[in-house]
């Protein structure tokens, strides 16, 4: 999830020119392992194995890693006997520009009435552009506490009422308003909305005209350690270029750590954790910090184009109808500082989601009688920089969004063996659930919701784009309740994977994972498809969803 896969900076040119597709047999042998046609946890684990090697160095975008697994995608998809999804090519370029702050020259200081604050950048701060520009620099700009940084007239709230931020930095929480005092009347109670997102607390900053934006950071409120932060942000950033994305952005924005937020506010003569509390309330008014915030920031940067792959296996009845199955197929690539293991294999984020998608795909070719509708298998890139693969899919679909029946988004499979439920990402957002419901019931498990809805996960991978387009999501996977060794093991498995190995290099491949409950969760999301591949329902939100608004689609 939020990882950063990117296949490779056009270096494949026209994909459409490989060799001619294959027809599917009952098992192709490859270099290291013979594929069969039904869902397995063999080939499975084989697809895994490749994706996470040290070969593939960390997937990340416009590397060696790139190349190796878009050519990796590209030859199973020609060996399943499918169709290129873009207009008879496999690859779809996403054009992007890529950004490295240079750490080592550039500065970041907080100046207060008592010191100058130089918090090092990386342990302690974190910090980007998405101009593009080689500098930026930012001198004496004044800091302004804006609570959550959140503008919702629908909801009655405006952190930014009466304030002109023109010039200024706005400091901020992470998450939604009512989180931190565990207010179940504010927003989405304990389920996180998109106020509650780092994406847009900067967007809505550049909205508003600020200089810049810094979001103090806490592992409750973010949903993951500083380590993490650390990671995502401290290599390469990726953006789609201005003209693809043409929303005002920020001249620099970061991070802070909760160390540094704490020391900043007593020193304007403010208690940090009175002040959150305050920013829970509503009426909450911007407050000044009696201190100013500079930067030198230099950047190298260039433009560049990644890929979407993509492939069809067309309907017999309905082509112009498509179900979308997707996987994002980047990761974070390589630390180059330090010593020892500093590939960012991405493991089951999200080798995992690709290997599933593949599994997905193959079973398909050989269901008969084959589906009325289309399925679209669609791996996309740059999803650890903010989603934008998909993004840009979705503004370029191969079959129209209005056609689009629904989509099905694998992401960070469950590998802790078989469970009682089925997580449900979003649960109640869609008629969707109406069709994995019974499938789930036939496997003796129920539908659940995600155990901590205050992470956002809905808004963190890539069916959110899909979603705001008004195409109903299905984001699912095993959940935590173990049906052997019962529900602490499984909250204990996740709480280690969150500790130790997301956006870590320690999220490698393990012989040891149990797939049985993988298999199980693919079989269901398979047969999600099959359904509406061979029916003429058109799922739809729920009355009184926002996403419900956005189209009408189909008939």
């Amino acid at each position: 999830m939020r990882s950063t896969l990117m296949a490779g900076l056009a270096i494949l040119g026209s994909a459409g020119a490989l060799a001619t597709p294959v027809p599917p047999a009952t098992a192709v042998t490859t270099a290291r392992h013979s594929f069969g046609p039904e869902i397995s946890a063999e080939d499975f684990s084989a697809h895994v194995r490749t994706l996470a090697s040290d070969d593939f160095a960390g997937r990340s975008p416009g590397g060696i890693g790139e190349t190796k697994t878009v050519e990796y995608l590209i030859a199973q998809l020609q060996r399943l006997g499918l169709q290129p999804g873009n207009n008879g090519s496999w690859t779809q370029d996403v054009p992007m520009t890529e950004t490295k702050a240079d750490d080592k020259t550039s500065t970041f200081t907080l100046t207060t009435a008592k010191q100058t604050l130089a918090p090092a950048i990386g342990p302690e701060v974190v910090v980007g552009t998405r101009t593009g520009q080689p500098e930026v620099s930012i001198d004496a700009s004044e800091l302004v506490f804006v609570g959550y940084g959140v503008n919702a007239p629908e909801a009655g709230w405006n952190d930014y009422d009466g304030l002109d931020v023109k010039g200024k930095t706005v400091v901020m929480l992470i998450n939604d308003p009512g989180f931190h005092v565990g207010s179940a009347e504010l927003f989405g109670g304990k389920r996180m909305t998109y106020y509650g997102r780092w994406t847009y607390k900067f967007e809505e900053a550049a909205r508003q005209g600020a200089a810049a934006a810094l979001i103090i950071h806490d592992d409750v409120g973010a949903a993951y350690p500083w380590e993490v932060v650390q990671n995502s942000w401290g290599g390469p950033q990726f953006d789609l270029p201005p003209s693809e994305d043409p929303e005002p952005r920020l001249p620099a924005q970061g991070w802070i750590n909760a160390a540094t937020a704490t020391t900043l506010f007593a020193d304007a003569g403010l208690d940090f954790e009175a002040m959150r509390t305050a920013a829970n309330q509503r009426g909450f008014k911007p407050v000044p910090l009696k201190a100013t915030f500079s930067l030198s920031l230099k950047s190298s940067s260039r433009t560049a184009t990644s890929q979407n792959v993509i492939a069809m296996l067309p309907g017999t009845t309905h082509p112009d109808e498509a179900i979308v199955y997707t996987a994002h197929w980047d990761h974070l690539g390589r630390n180059f500082s330090g010593v020892g293991d500093r590939i960012f294999n991405g493991a089951i984020d999200n080798a995992t989601g690709v290997a599933g998608v593949l599994e997905i795909a193959e079973a398909f070719t050989v269901l008969r009688p084959a589906p009325e509708r289309s399925m679209v298998f669609l791996f996309v890139t740059l999803e650890e920089s903010g989603l934008l693969g998909s993004k840009y899919y979705a503004a370029h679909p191969s079959i129209p969004l209005e056609k689009t029946v629904a989509v099905i988004n694998l992401d960070a499979m469950s590998v802790i063996g078989p469970s009682r439920e089925l997580v449900v990402i979003g649960l109640g957002n869609s008629t969707l659930d109406d069709v994995a419901r019974p499938l789930a019931e036939a496997q003796d498990r129920v539908l659940m919701e995600e155990s901590e809805p205050q992470n956002g996960y809905f808004f963190r991978s890539d069916h959110f784009n899909f979603a705001k387009a008004g195409v109903p999501a299905l984001y699912a996977k095993g959940g935590v309740d173990h049906r052997e060794k019962g529900r602490e093991y499984g909250l204990a498995w996740m709480t280690d994977y969150t500790a130790v190995r997301y956006h870590k290099v320690g999220d490698n491949y393990d012989a040891n994972w149990d797939l049985r409950g993988t298999m199980q969760d693919l079989k269901l999301l398979y047969d999600v498809g099959r359904t509406l591949g061979g029916n003429r329902e058109w799922p739809n939100y729920v009355e009184g969803n926002a996403f419900r608004k956005v189209a009408q689609r189909g008939q």
